[in-house]
């Protein structure tokens, strides 16, 4: 492959007009990000900023193909393989820990909560992204902290009370549930632009195996309680990942040695 340009999965994604990947280009992707993440965590560090704008095709040549259920011309790679970069904000185990990491779209939950993170919240930031390289669209559009939780509790489930009682952020109510008025015109949003994560799969594609198992992977890396979150050596063994191609080297069995 060429040296340059390399191209990011974000302006991949923006040039397909945020359409999602095919199945079996998802499946390649998403294993060299828990591959990538996961050999960080093996060496006790975090990332901290994983987002789409942070990954690059190891090989960015394309073809043009015509998308005929859209209608559209989309780029398709040619090698779905994927690298992590930037590594400025990755954080040891034993250093400082800042309160807030990661950008917004994929902080987990316990960042926002200010509850402390560990390597978890990298793990809640790869579902993120899988999602999105899946569907082509980002799961959780916000900006504001409250109504991000409130859109985590639509995907995944309400906030766990014992997750609550620790938060130092102002975010609930003195029984440790949200508050959040779902009547008010941003609940209105949150319930118009988030549903439960099964219901994301496209109705065509309900049933399906290889869909399922996909949205069993990203349900198990979206939990909200972080010391009950798939770890990403799990998550290398997941059957999504099971139809790899013969000449991918398969590094789950090992991973957590």
């Amino acid at each position: 492959s060429t040296l340059f340009p390399y191209t990011t999965l974000f302006r991949s994604l923006k040039d397909n007009s945020f359409r999602g990947y095919p199945i079996d280009d998802a499946r390649q992707m998403a294993y060299d990000l828990c591959y990538s993440v996961n050999f960080l965590h093996r060496n006790r560090i975090t990332h901290t900023d994983l987002k789409p704008e942070n990954i690059l095709f190891f090989d960015s040549s394309h073809d043009s193909v015509f998308d005929y259920q859209t209608g559209q011309t989309v780029k398709r790679v040619h090698n779905p393989e994927i690298r992590l970069i930037d590594f400025g904000s990755a954080t040891f185990n034993h250093e400082h820990h800042s309160s807030i990491v990661s950008t917004r779209h994929y902080r987990a939950p316990e960042v926002i909560m200010e509850i402390g993170w560990a390597q978890p919240c990298d793990v809640w930031s790869a579902g993120c992204i899988i999602f999105e390289i899946a569907m082509g669209s980002t799961l959780f559009q916000t900006h504001n902290n409250r109504e991000h939780l409130a859109m985590m509790e639509r995907v995944s489930g309400p906030i766990p009370r014992r997750m609550a009682m620790k938060s130092r952020a102002r975010y609930f109510t003195d029984n440790d549930t949200l508050d959040w008025e779902e009547d008010s015109e941003d609940g209105k949003y949150v319930r118009k632009n988030c549903k439960a994560l099964h219901k994301y799969i496209p109705k065509e594609y309900r049933g399906n195996k290889d869909w399922e198992n996909l949205f069993d992977l990203i349900r198990k890396m979206l939990i909200l309680e972080p010391n009950k979150r798939l770890t990403l050596s799990e998550a290398l063994r997941h059957p999504f990942f099971d139809k790899l191609p013969l000449n991918v080297e398969r590094f789950g069995s090992s991973a957590s040695r």
